[in-house]
């Protein structure tokens, strides 16, 4: 049976099979308290609830250990497509919460290109950022850049050695080459490291004309980046840069040091020996005293809690720093800074072809992957809607291909390794963006020609087939999906919903005539069941970063 997801309610479940009832009760637990029979107490239990039967159950069955409860469709349809039309895109808010939430997410590297494991980052990120807005809670969505370190200097190093001639567009992007190609040089010549090397002391240093450099270069990954933002429409609150807390990092490590959290290594490095936590060593600052990712991130923890007076910090990262997290997270508990901190964690992005690394330039740029899907979705719509103006051909085409990518990195689990096939992604049938987009489309059409004005006082009973009924079910748990996916920080969860949601709507459409029903009362009550379909599925869409269509 398939848990309804209820905080505190396991015995409660969903039967697979409609037949066995809308809800069940297992009474295991129940049994195992007074000592009885499972199936006995089953029985009892429905003796006592047949008195209390509202005109929302109209019966309630004992199958072995179970309860099963039978729904009255057209009474909970009244409740839910009532509540639907009313609260329109509010439907399924959450009530107002007390704690402040930070989510950190995308924290792209600048002088390094923006790839499909970058989009997958967001898409995560927005999303929390989403469920915990629409659970009620004050959310802070907030960006950290990676603008200084060993790969600026690199990439700075090696645009200063070799006097590389700066294009006049594309400059976000020929830094990300300038990287690729530095770090090709260094692994043919490892005796050019020492060159970066010491590129990165002198920028931490402060080395005019480096500084001078690496400020101009900074803007140009920025501006690539922002332009990506857009597009997706993601925005942030707050955002932090590396070499803001590189200093106060550095700070920190020594108050580190005074209270005995870390200590001097062998050859110079600063450690914090983390081994009885079965954490190993963790590294916080170099030998040569410039720092690392540690530096700035125990800052950087720091500054988020005293500045945003936050209740609780989020961080969306590859999965391949989650024992790097678990170090930090440990080294911020020694030192006192007993706050709640969460990690979410996502696997990477492979292509059929395989992995990718930026390191070799293997790598699948996101506007390269975002183009590709862009021209494929608009030679498609061009040729079914010749027609159409241009402007309108393109702005839908652009919704198609981005709910495709969105849908794609977020239908699986955060845990689970994504392969990107486009073809897959694009299409019109299964478990994928477009095919969620083109039921409301579908909906959108029929509403259009009923010309349905959204209110609906009566006739709600007329709703009695059981395809009707799972829609009216579906619509009513939305609230519960929202909820279960920000338990378990699963935004899958909800790209599961619209799927399942579309689907039991097709399957409604093409058993049951809106339309052409057996009479106006009918139509009218089918009509607002459809537009209640849209308004969720537009809803939970919302949740995922994704726009809808009119047509397709």
């Amino acid at each position: 049976m398939q848990k309804a997801g209820v905080k505190g309610e396991t015995d409660l479940s969903i039967p697979p099979n409609p037949a066995m009832g809308d809800f069940a009760f297992a009474c295991f637990n129940l049994a195992k308290e007074s000592g009885a029979n499972p199936k006995a107490t089953a029985e009892s239990l429905r003796v006592k609830l047949e008195n209390l039967k509202s005109g929302i159950v109209e019966k309630i069955e004992v199958a072995g250990p179970y309860v099963n409860f039978f729904l009255d469709t057209g009474a909970i349809a009244k409740l839910a497509i009532s509540d639907v039309l009313k609260k329109g895109k509010k439907f399924g808010v959450g009530e107002k919460q007390k704690e402040k939430v930070m989510v950190e997410y995308s924290q792209p590297n600048t002088h390094k290109e923006f790839h499909i494991g970058h989009f997958r980052n967001v898409c995560i990120g927005s999303v929390l950022v989403n469920l915990f807005r629409s659970s009620g809670y004050k959310v802070i969505s907030a960006n950290y850049i990676g603008d200084i370190g060993a790969h600026v200097a690199k990439c700075l190093w090696y645009i200063k050695k070799y006097q590389k001639i700066v294009p006049p567009t594309n400059k976000g992007e020929w830094l990300g080459q300038m990287y690729v190609e530095a770090s090709r040089a260094i692994e043919e010549n490892p005796e050019l490291k020492s060159e970066a090397q010491e590129t990165q002391q002198k920028l931490e240093a402060g080395d005019k004309e480096l500084i001078k450099l690496w400020k101009e270069t900074k803007q140009w990954s920025l501006q690539e980046f922002k332009k990506i933002y857009d597009l997706l429409d993601v925005k942030f609150d707050a955002w932090f840069y590396e070499s803001e807390v590189e200093k106060p990092g550095k700070n920190m490590i020594g108050e580190l040091l005074k209270s005995a959290v870390a200590k001097t290594g062998e050859g110079g490095a600063v450690i914090v020996d983390l081994k009885e936590f079965g954490l190993e060593t963790f590294l916080i600052l170099k030998s040569d005293g410039t720092s690392l990712y540690a530096t700035k991130d125990l800052a950087l923890a720091k500054l988020k809690f005293e500045k945003y007076k936050i209740d609780k910090s989020i961080v969306v990262v590859d999965s391949r720093q989650s024992f790097y997290f678990k170090q930090l997270f440990k080294t911020l508990e020694l030192a006192g800074w007993k706050k709640d901190l969460k990690c979410v964690a996502y696997e990477f992005v492979r292509l059929p072809e395989g992995a990718m690394a930026s390191r070799t330039g293997n790598v699948v740029l996101f506007w390269e992957l975002y183009h590709d899907v862009f021209v494929s979705v608009l030679k498609e719509i061009k040729s079914r809607h010749a027609n159409w103006k241009l402007k309108i051909i393109e702005k839908t085409a652009s919704r198609i291909a981005l709910s495709a990518m969105k849908f794609d990195m977020l239908k699986h689990a955060a845990d689970k390794v994504v392969i990107f096939d486009k073809k897959s992604a694009l299409s019109f049938d299964g478990f994928t963006g477009p095919y969620v987009l083109y039921a409301v489309a579908r909906i959108n059409s029929i509403l259009k020609k009923a010309r349905f004005k959204g209110i609906l006082k009566e006739g709600y009973e007329l709703l009695s087939a059981p395809e009707e009924k799972r829609l009216v079910l579906m619509l009513a748990n939305f609230r519960q999906v929202v909820n279960e996916a920000l338990e378990q920080y699963n935004p899958s969860t909800v790209a599961r919903y619209c799927f399942d949601l579309a689907q039991q709507f097709n399957d409604f459409y093409n058993k049951h005539s809106v339309l052409k029903a057996d009479n106006k009362n009918l139509i009218k009550a089918r009509l607002a069941l459809s537009a209640s379909v849209k308004q969720v599925l537009e809803n939970a869409l919302s949740l995922l970063i994704i726009e809808t269509v009119e047509e397709m």
